[in-house]
């Protein structure tokens, strides 16, 4: 049963939520600036400025969305996969902000030039394995105006075959979510710009609008990062849920005597394997440097699994104490990163 006191706290912070939506779309105010002038007093009774972030951003998204619900420019944007679930996201938020979205699937090339010709913008949501073929095959409909974007977890060389292919405005995007999210609330989106990034500057403004954060960096810095960030998790928690599938562990009596850090991990590897099996599948074998460093990853797995065999304490102690040192160089601040590692280890 929820305690009084709690009920009252709610009901006094959502009226102060609502006041505060209410400042902020009378007059925008940068997000950095209401993060700032707060944290000495965040830092001072221990509250995590990763919680006030979240509220910041969510303030924001919300007021924008009072503000700008009348004064959108509709634009004629087809999605190319938009049937599929991250096709239905960006359809399902793009519709309701008021732009008018078509939908290009595998069977509806013979209509490909009415949906494409004449489009604002076309976004490219479809498998990893088939975007370079589309977008040659898309690029040959499109007006030298028209804004040609891709939302697959790899950049480099989608990016470079919407530079070779279309003489228009190019951009690469990596939403750093699952299609199962309700809004673009509080997410991170990456963008690597190709070619004339102002002709995206309405469709980024809207991103942002959402709640979402964008993240700027060239192709081939994004595909360096997801080669940790993405394909070697996945990998991790792939290897991990194969082997509790083999060991037959009792999951749900595992979680009865479990620590929260136990908790977090399985609900990640159980979310892990409710998708798209060739969607986790292409994300760990999207390039060759990706399957590289897997291998290396396992290399390693196996490498300290002998040292445990042998029992040899000293040597393990070695290694803990090495990597210890390493996350040591880091200045770790009271931020959104001590409260994860607190949070795990606890």
């Amino acid at each position: 049963m929820i305690p009084d006191k709690l009920k009252q706290t709610d009901q006094f912070l959502i009226k102060l939520l609502r006041d505060r939506i209410s400042i902020l779309s009378e007059s925008e105010v940068p997000i950095e600036e209401q993060l700032s002038y707060i944290a000495p007093f965040l830092s001072q009774i221990g509250v995590p400025e990763s919680v006030w972030e979240n509220v910041v951003t969510s303030c924001l998204a919300v007021a924008s969305n009072f503000s700008s619900v009348n004064n959108v420019s509709p634009r004629q944007i087809t999605i190319i996969g938009g049937l599929g679930r991250m096709g239905k996201l960006f359809t399902q938020q793009l519709s309701a902000a008021g732009h008018n979205v078509s939908i290009l699937e595998h069977n509806d090339w013979d209509n490909a030039d009415k949906l494409l010709s004449q489009a604002d913008l076309v976004l490219i949501s479809v498998p990893i394995d088939r975007t370079i073929d589309v977008i040659k095959r898309t690029a040959k409909y499109l007006s030298p105006t028209t804004a040609l974007a891709d939302i697959t977890s790899i950049k480099t060389q989608p990016v470079q075959a919407m530079l070779d292919f279309h003489a228009g405005p190019v951009i690469g995007l990596h939403p750093m979510f699952g299609p199962t999210v309700k809004s673009f609330l509080s997410q991170k989106v990456v963008v690597c710009p190709g070619r004339n990034q102002d002709s995206f500057q309405w469709f980024l403004d809207f991103i942002e609008s959402q709640g979402s954060k964008l993240i700027v960096c060239t192709p081939q810095e994004h595909d360096r990062m997801m080669v940790i960030i993405q394909a070697t998790r996945h990998f991790s928690r792939f290897s991990l849920g194969v082997f509790l599938a083999a060991e037959r562990i009792d999951i749900d009596r595992s979680l009865s005597m479990s620590t929260p850090s136990y908790r977090l991990e399985i609900d990640i590897v159980k979310r892990l394997f409710a998708q798209s099996p060739p969607l986790c599948v292409d994300i760990m074998l999207a390039t060759e440097d990706r399957c590289q460093t897997i291998e290396r990853l396992a290399n390693t797995y196996s490498q300290l699994a002998k040292v445990v065999a042998q029992k040899d304490r000293s040597a393990l102690i070695e290694e803990f104490e090495t990597v210890q040192n390493f996350f040591a160089e880091e200045i770790i601040q009271p931020t959104e990163k001590e409260y994860t590692l607190n949070a795990l280890v606890n």
